[in-house]
């Protein structure tokens, strides 16, 4: 998938983002957000009001400007928030060309047609250098299958009829053999169409927490509008005369125009930054739900572990030596490409310094594994003697020395059986009549995976491991991972009650899976993330989908959705008492000459503890501020606010010390400046 620049204000962003926050002065748009639509109506009112404002004039100019100002900015957020999302559809849109189609007709003639007239259960042929015309599923073949349009990524991937690696999506290419595809979506309603939507914003909607914060922004604005209606007669009955502009700018001032200015930019570069890591959220719920999910179900292989066995030890037998041992196995890995084959010879080569060695026929004749054998090894000619050495499963081998009239050391045996119990692999390694002990080979937990779910334990997210493993391996993985508990010889129905049974209990479960039978369980999961490898039925099950299919993606995502939700609640505290500081600055200067007794100011004065020049500049300079820091705001409400592992506790005190206090200081030094600055300039 197309990446969007990296600069966050680059060039190719800031242009049409600029234009953008023009179009969005559009009143049908505004209206969307409460707290901008009455601060445009405002600036309206101001602007009409500058051909009648007389001595006032220049002030009254300024005002109208800056509320204007604070809408572009506004705007400009939000476009800037979904600028990426444009670049990366333009990209899609041109991976999603109407390619033609080879579809069958029965009895395996094929016609041409036009992807666009595909329908829903269509087969068609895609053949070495073809596009994949729509979303669907192998139902015969094989073939490798380019999806750098969609994943970004460069290495093929195989797709293949049956199993989980069968789904393919419209725009990627083959690059060897033949495939027959059944299209399993209509035109219109496939994978790219459904990026393309996402990544554009079209269908995105509110989530939850952002519709209950736009319903307190909207009381807020509707408490304040009317104290600012009563202010006009309540001002003539105590003595002064309050201007409709500075009513307007008192109003503006007064509502949390911050947050209301940044919300919807927050809630799109959330989404974004999924995007960002290949990861399709078919709904901003779901994004939010990741933030407040308690419960993780992973899968054990890829995720947790490595997904491929290593040997990581040499068990020998009674009498006899582990290089010995060591050597006899790495010689009969020397032809196995497979990664456990591999990794025993780099583990004799580490412990013992025994290097691999050419070894050709005629001299020697390698024993490949099959299914069958469940063994493999090599075939040494050395003068009149010749050396038979196998490796493989337990019951194989023990076949195999008794075929050569010997026996299997009982010892050796309960070596096995404990390499079994402890969550490992055993392979027996012998040469002719002789059993020479065991290999152990363990699927390794992946480095920093403990201490990863030691982080989301400090903030309260439970792990449970999900393994199709016996019991006893299950708990000697889950031991040495770190996770809370586990789920053992896990079926479609096992995944799907255990997920039930922790949402009936009050949690948020989110899950992996990439199979038709993980279906029933990424829909019943708040937060179902499906891979791009696996079925339809799971893409269409799961309300993520990630294109990398990487299964650890799971806890990027979780931290994605906190730091969304951390976000906006960091800018709403910073809002909220950003506004309590410009009071400060605009209410001693409409009020300071009510209750006077005399030609001085009234008791009212004393709250003029910012000793700002005249209530012209205070004012101005309030208002000034408010625009200019929703601008500052935007790098961090696009980048996030950093998430940290920590308890809901200490966020809650960071957030107060750093936005809270932040947010009440930042306004006195910004007003004061501004302040002096247009006095300075001879502004007001």
């Amino acid at each position: 998938m197309a990446k969007p620049p990296t600069s966050l204000f680059a060039a190719a962003l800031v242009r049409p983002a600029l234009v953008q926050a023009v179009r969005k002065l559009d009143p049908r748009v505004l209206a969307r957000n409460p707290v901008m639509f009455v601060t445009m109506l405002g600036a309206v009112v101001t602007t009409v009001a500058i051909p009648t404002a007389g001595e006032e004039l220049g002030f009254v100019a300024q005002l109208a400007a800056w509320l204007w100002f604070t809408l572009l900015f506004a705007n400009f957020a939000e476009a800037m928030a979904e600028g990426r999302g444009k670049a990366q559809a333009d990209a899609l849109r041109a991976a999603r060309s109407d390619t033609m189609a080879n579809r069958l007709i029965g009895q395996g003639r094929i016609e041409p047609v036009a992807a666009s007239a595909l329908r829903k259960g269509d087969t068609v042929v895609v053949a070495v250098g073809e596009t994949i015309p729509a979303d669907g599923d192998v139902v015969d073949g094989i073939a490798s299958v380019d999806e750098s349009a969609i994943t970004g990524e460069s290495a093929p991937v195989i797709r293949e009829s049956g199993g989980d690696r069968c789904a393919v999506s419209g725009g990627t290419r083959v690059l060897s053999d033949r495939i027959v595809v059944r299209i399993t979506v209509e035109r219109g309603h496939g994978f790219l169409d459904r990026m393309i939507a996402m990544v554009e914003g079209a269908r995105r909607q509110k989530t939850p927490n952002e519709v209950a914060l736009t319903v307190l922004l909207a009381a807020l604005t509707l408490i304040f509008l009317l104290v600012c209606v009563t202010l006009q007669p309540f001002g003539q009955w105590a003595g002064a005369s309050f201007s409709t502009p500075v009513l307007v700018a008192l109003l503006v001032c007064l509502i949390p125009t911050t947050i209301g200015a940044l919300i919807s930019a927050i809630g799109i570069s959330g989404i974004d930054r999924l995007i960002q890591r290949n990861v399709l959220a078919t709904s901003g719920r779901a994004v939010e739900a990741a933030g407040d999910v308690d419960v993780l179900m992973l899968d054990k292989t890829g995720t947790i572990t490595l997904g491929n066995r290593m040997a990581t030890a040499f068990l020998p037998a009674p009498g006899i030596a582990a290089e010995r041992l060591a050597d006899a196995a790495q010689l009969a890995s020397l032809a196995d490409e497979t990664p456990e084959g591999r990794s025993i010879v780099v583990l004799a080569k580490q412990q013992f310094q025994l290097r691999g060695r050419e070894v050709q026929a005629p001299h020697a004749t390698f024993v490949p594994f099959t299914a069958q054998t469940r063994m493999s090894g090599v075939d040494l000619l050395g003068g009149a003697s010749k050396r038979r050495i196998r490796k493989g499963a337990v019951e194989a081998v023990r076949e195999f020395v008794a075929a050569q009239g010997g026996a299997t050391d009982p010892a050796v045996l309960a070596t096995a059986e404990s390499v079994a119990r402890g969550g490992g692999t055993a392979l027996l390694v012998a040469e002719g009549s002789q059993v020479l002990g065991v290999v152990h080979l363990k699927d390794v937990v992946k480095g920093g995976i403990k201490q990863r779910f030691a982080q989301l334990r400090a903030v309260g997210i439970r792990t449970v491991m999900i393994t199709g493993d016996n019991p006893l391996t299950a708990a000697a993985i889950a031991a040495e991972a770190g996770v809370d508990a586990f789920l053992a010889q896990a079926t479609p129905e096992t995944k799907l009650a255990r997920i039930r049974e922790e949402q009936a209990k009050g949690h948020l479960v989110a899950m992996t899976g990439d199979g038709t039978n993980d279906a029933p369980a990424l829909a019943q999961a708040d937060v179902g993330v499906a891979m791009n490898t696996g079925t339809q039925a799971a893409r269409e099950a799961g309300n993520m989908v990630d294109l990398d299919s990487n299964p650890t993606k799971l806890l990027e995502i979780v931290e994605i959705g906190k730091q969304l939700i951390m976000t906006r609640g960091a800018l709403t505290t910073f809002s909220l008492a950003n506004d309590l500081a410009k009071y400060f600055a605009i209410l001693p200067a409409m009020f300071a000459g009510i209750y006077a007794t005399g030609p001085g100011p009234g008791p009212l004065a004393a709250l003029d503890v910012m000793h700002l020049h005249s209530p012209h500049s205070a004012i101005l300079a309030a208002v000034v501020f408010n625009a200019l820091v929703i601008l500052l705001l935007i790098p961090l409400a696009l980048r996030g606010v950093a998430w940290r592992a920590a308890g809901a506790a200490a966020v809650l005190r960071r957030n107060l010390l750093v936005y809270g206090l932040g947010g009440v200081l930042a306004p006195f030094v910004g007003i004061k400046a501004l302040d002096l600055l247009l006095v300075a300039l001879h502004l007001v």
